[in-house]
């Protein structure tokens, strides 16, 4: 180690005398940039300056350096080399006492710390303090005298975690970086003001915590994406720059911050600027830089990074960090080329903005921080690495995070005691499921209003009951009355829209019923639990009115997952195609927001346009339908799809039913046996009318739909029908109805069938012959099913041939004609009109004259 003795000295000039460098000649080639001067008693560093002025064998040193180190002019010292060890000697923040030089400039003017530490850092950089150094600082035309109080080094271990108490170690001599913070506080006896956030050590404290715990600043529930965005984006940065440039590394120069509206994001960009002791951020609103000049639009970008490349050009890599904050950074980031008009400023405005972040003059000293709720419209060249790298989600709050946002936003109301005791922050944590940061706000406002509504007088006038008012406070029961009434989540359920679908409950007529609520509960629970399928998906399919739909929302609604949403085609009436699409796109990327979501998918012919006729469908929906079925959720969330359809041969052909997990069949009553305990369930018959139906049902193979029965047994009730009528109609009308339509749905060509009957008129020995005419029509349909119901690759046409012969009375016919099923059903509702008009003494319909109907 080079150690020499010299000969303290005056410094030759007033210039010298600031910089707070100790001087000698600039032939002295053995010292580095550091050096320890060693009187008779102590060692003191000092940072060294070489100017040709100096007498060689000479070190200059200022009057507050001589007074510091106990030097007088002529006195032999030994002069040392000095290496830092920069792992743990860079200052990370610095207390100087600060005062007026001389007392004839006192004045009782402001002056701003936060401009006084950056020139402090700017004219100091790089250079050895020590505790109880003594220099002279210049500022704004005055000399201020300063003394080092306090020192602490930068330590990297705490944002690795491994510093758990999250105190940075006390040095006494340091090196300053142009990262460092500098905080002033005038001396004791010291008259004049300071004003900025740098002024005291207490400012500094109340505006960050070293444990990086938010909750102070307003922040709850992202602890982790805090941890996360400091460990890519600002790890870099604690370290000096000297040693960022011998491992080549570049610090990343943005962040994105997307997610639901509403969690956080623009709040947590502004904590940021705050919590990196750089200068105060630059927050623009992405319209605002937009202008109707030409030009001017690139000209507003421009402007926000001219502060940086000005420092950038001054200081090189000892520059400060400037942080830019862009709200709803989408408006002006849009993908090139797709926004309509001849100007192209949205353009000009994404180039002007790429080449600043990562052009062809890197900046380094900045951060750009982006926020939007639509990452998809952002130009992809400004997402690349380089430029906004760090993409980070702020999601939906956890229940531990909405522990904390409820305890920020009910702090006040617990430190003053307006917060009943019955209240639980868990409780509500647990009942806000999929409530946003600024939903739960809501929520304790709205619960704070209905409190204060209670002791407000009734009267002509607004007056606040003074008497009962000191008694206010918030109790369980206004948040509960709030987060039924007043706040629903935007990402969660909402029972009123699967309420409808469920109101007349479950009838559990059967164990096909008990097996599909079975299956949908293991699938549910596979949802919950399996990590290997994040996403299940599952199609309920069956003849129509079967309840397949009642079916998908009980097993939805028992899931209680957080977000439940019904795709369903009654919502989309009217909608062209490409709408259809977005909004089914849409109800999925909602449920991707959610850790746990369900999609019911109703009626999935509807949705696809589907008719029969020729046939057609809307292909752009199947296949967005395809697509969205098939994609699987983002890390973390799980997804469960409940689909319904009627026409399975139809999702057969346009191959969708490979794209669910596994398919259930929900079937119609089919025997007398479930039809009596369907009835038993629904109560609407007396124990001796459900024993007469059964009697009439029994060993008969019926097929009705569960909503057809309910409607039959309204349509009983306001007719005011006997049970034996009722029978009648369950053996004779829908059963055959709905076995034809069922299968005639189904195909559309059958072999050729004939079948002929005569019936006079409607005589009344109808009820002895209901029984022959239907068992027979049955049989040659279970026939054609057993037959022809798999061949779902060819499609039938049905065609019964049935011989009328009817009296010649008035409103009666004569004539043989050959009818389509939908004749026949027409045929059928005639005779059930017939039954019923008996019953009633009424005659609802009577033919007028000859109906000549010839139907292919």
């Amino acid at each position: 180690m080079t150690s020499r003795i010299m000969q303290a000295a005056r410094c030759p000039t007033d210039e010298l005398s600031l910089t707070n460098c100790a001087v000698i000649n600039e032939k002295e080639q053995q010292f580095e940039q550091h050096v320890t001067v060693r009187n008779s008693a102590h060692k003191y560093v000092f940072t060294l300056k070489k100017h040709p002025s100096v007498n060689s064998g000479t070190i200059a040193f200022s009057l507050p350096q001589r007074k510091w180190a106990g030097l007088s002019i002529g006195q032999e010292v030994e002069v040392t080399n000095y290496n830092f060890d920069k792992s743990k000697q860079c200052v990370s923040s610095m207390t100087v006492e600060i005062d007026f030089l001389q007392k004839k400039n006192v004045d009782s003017n402001p002056y701003d710390s936060d401009h006084m530490a950056t020139e402090f850092i700017q004219h100091f950089n790089n250079q050895a303090f020590s505790i109880g150094q003594q220099l002279v600082f210049s500022f704004c035309d005055k000399l201020f005298g300063l003394l080092i109080k306090d020192i602490e080094a930068m330590d990297p271990s705490i944002l690795k975690g491994e510093n758990t108490s999250g105190k940075k170690p006390k040095i006494v001599i340091g090196l300053l970086l142009g990262n460092s913070q500098v905080i002033f506080e005038k001396s004791e006896t010291s008259s004049m003001t300071l004003i900025g956030k740098a002024k005291t050590r207490e400012s500094r404290q109340s505006l960050i915590s070293p444990d990086w715990n938010f909750e102070r600043m307003g922040i709850g529930g992202l602890d982790k994406e805090f941890s996360d965005i400091f460990r890519r984006a600002f790890a870099s940065r604690v370290f000096p720059p000297d040693i960022v440039e011998q491992m080549g590394c570049k610090h990343v120069k943005g962040i994105l911050l997307y997610g639901p509206p509403g969690c956080g994001k623009t709040l947590m960009a502004r904590q940021i600027g705050k919590m990196l002791n750089a200068r105060e951020p630059k927050i623009v609103n992405g319209p605002e830089i937009l202008n109707k000049y030409v030009g001017e639009s690139e000209a507003n970008i421009r402007k926000l990074f001219a502060d940086a490349e000005e420092e950038q050009k001054r200081l090189g890599a000892n520059s400060g960090l400037h942080i830019i904050i862009f709200d709803e950074i989408d408006a002006i980031c849009k993908q090139r080329g797709s926004m309509a008009g001849s100007t192209g400023v949205h353009d000009t405005v994404v180039n002007q903005l790429l080449s600043k972040i990562d052009g062809v003059e890197q900046l380094n000293n900045i951060l750009v921080i982006g926020m939007t709720n639509r990452p998809d419209l952002i130009d992809e060249a400004l997402l690349r690495p380089g430029r906004l790298e760090v993409k980070m989600e702020i999601g939906l709050p956890d229940e531990r995070g909405r522990v904390q946002i409820l305890h920020i936003h009910t702090a006040k109301m617990r430190q003053y005691e307006l917060l009943s005791g019955d209240v639980d922050i868990k409780e509500l944590a647990v009942e806000t499921k999929n409530y946003s940061g600024a939903e739960l706000e809501g929520l304790v406002r709205a619960a704070q209003s209905t409190a204060m509504n209670r002791h407000i007088k009734a009267s002509n006038t607004v007056e606040v009951n003074i008497e009962t008012a000191e008694k206010l406070q918030v109790s369980r029961l206004d948040f509960m009355a709030s987060l039924n009434n007043d706040i629903k989540p935007a990402f969660g359920t909402n029972q009123e829209d699967y309420a409808s679908y469920i109101m007349n409950g479950i009838i559990r007529w059967g164990d096909p019923v008990s097996a599909v609520l079975e299956d949908g509960e293991l699938l549910v629970q596979q949802t919950k639990n399996s990590d290997r399928t994040p996403l299940v998906s599952v199609l309920l399919e069956g003849p129509p009115n079967s309840g397949k739909t009642a079916l998908a929302a009980k097993i939805s609604e028992d899931s209680q997952f957080p977000f439940i949403k019904i795709c369903s085609p009654d919502k989309m009436i009217g909608f062209s195609e490409i709408a259809k699409c977005q909004a089914i796109k849409k109800i999925f990327e909602d449920a991707y927001k959610s850790q746990l979501s369900c999609v019911v998918v109703d009626d999935i012919e509807r949705l696809l346009d589907y008719v029969p006729i020729g046939p057609r469908f809307s292909n752009l929906v199947l296949q967005a339908l395809l697509v969205l079925l098939k994609k699987t959720p983002p890390k973390g969330r799980k997804l469960l799809i409940i689909g319904t359809t009627s026409r399975r041969d139809v999702l057969q052909e346009m191959e969708m039913l490979d794209a669910f997990s596994t398919t259930i069949h929900i079937p119609n009553i089919s025997s007398g046996e479930q039809l009596v305990e369907a009835l038993e369930l629904l109560g609407s018959f007396q124990e001796v009318e459900r024993a007469s139906i059964a009697k009439a049902v029994k060993g008969q193979n019926l097929w009705i739909g569960i909503k057809k029965l309910l409607m039959l047994i309204e349509m009983s009730v306001q007719c005011g029908l006997s049970s034996s009528t009722l029978s009648l109609l369950f053996l004779d009308i829908w059963p055959a109805f709905s076995t034809v339509n069922r299968i005639c749905l189904r195909h559309k060509k059958l072999s050729s069938i004939s079948w002929n009957e005569k019936l006079c008129g409607f005589p009344d020995d109808l009820l002895s012959r209901r029984i022959q005419y239907i068992s027979s029509l049955q049989t040659i349909l279970r026939t054609v099913e057993t037959q022809y119901i798999h061949s779902y690759e060819t499609m039938f046409y049905a065609a019964f041939q049935v011989t009328f012969t009817c009296s010649e009375s008035e409103g009666s016919c004569s004539h043989q004609t050959i009818i389509h099923t939908s004749w026949l059903w027409l045929y059928l509702q005639f005779r059930a009109n017939s039954i019923i008009s008996r019953h009633r003494g009424q005659h609802i319909w009577q033919v007028k004259k000859k109906p000549h109907v010839y139907v292919h």
